[in-house]
């Protein structure tokens, strides 16, 4: 288990512009040749746009790109057509396959803070992809089929364990609250990587609950 802290990510963003960005892998102008990837994880952001703060329209390619608001509300807009309001426990994919462009803006009145992971598709090339699943449970997992990967939302109350799927590679990153992880303690933005995963379990803290982002993938 390798284990990132919230104070390790790559600073981004523009702060004069109301964007602020923290990257867990290689990105820009922080590139690291040790940390390009986990699986077929590629990027895992944490995103916080003030209100009427935005990337402009831009371009993507050969990436499946998974948002989860954590809170406020985002809008997307892309080139294929879709517009869309995505809010806290909604899971949005743009599959960018052979290329895509989008806009994505906070047009809410209150600061919005969202995670945005891109995994690497099994096969480059392909016609460009959108899909939004609202209120996803826990009990639900979201697969990313082109990635080989599943996404687990586990919402925790304060003491409560779970099992972490086994897997040959396994990414949690801790949303809110506290938990604790193979011994080790996490806390928002902190993020934890598996290799060859068993019998692992996620334990809350006593104080409050925690919300986890877990990536269950194949190996690469």
């Amino acid at each position: 288990m390798d284990v990132r802290r919230a104070g390790e990510r790559y600073p981004g963003g523009d702060a004069a512009a109301g964007i602020e960005s923290r990257h867990a892998f290689s990105f820009g102008p922080h590139y690291d040749p040790d940390n390009l990837r986990f699986g077929s994880l590629i990027a895992c952001n944490e995103e916080l746009l003030a209100p009427g703060a935005g990337f402009d329209e831009h371009p993507h390619s050969h990436t499946e790109i998974v948002t989860w608001v954590v809170e406020g509300e985002l809008t997307h807009r892309d080139t294929a057509g879709h517009e869309t309001v995505v809010r806290a426990g909604d899971v949005q994919r743009l599959s960018a396959a052979g290329g895509v462009r989008h806009v994505e803006r906070n047009d809410g009145p209150l600061p919005l803070t969202f995670v945005q992971m891109w995994l690497a598709p099994r096969e480059p090339g392909g016609d460009p992809a959108y899909e939004i699943v609202r209120g996803i449970a826990d009990s639900t997992p979201y697969a990313v089929p082109k990635a080989g990967a599943m996404l687990h939302v586990r919402r925790l109350a304060a003491g409560e364990r779970t099992a972490v799927p086994d897997g040959a590679c396994v990414y949690v990153h801790v949303v809110r609250g506290e938990v604790t992880l193979g011994g080790e303690d996490l806390r928002p933005g902190d993020a934890a990587r598996l290799t060859d995963a068993e019998g692992v379990d996620a334990v809350a803290g006593a104080a409050s609950g925690a919300e986890l982002l877990v990536w269950e993938m194949a190996a690469r």
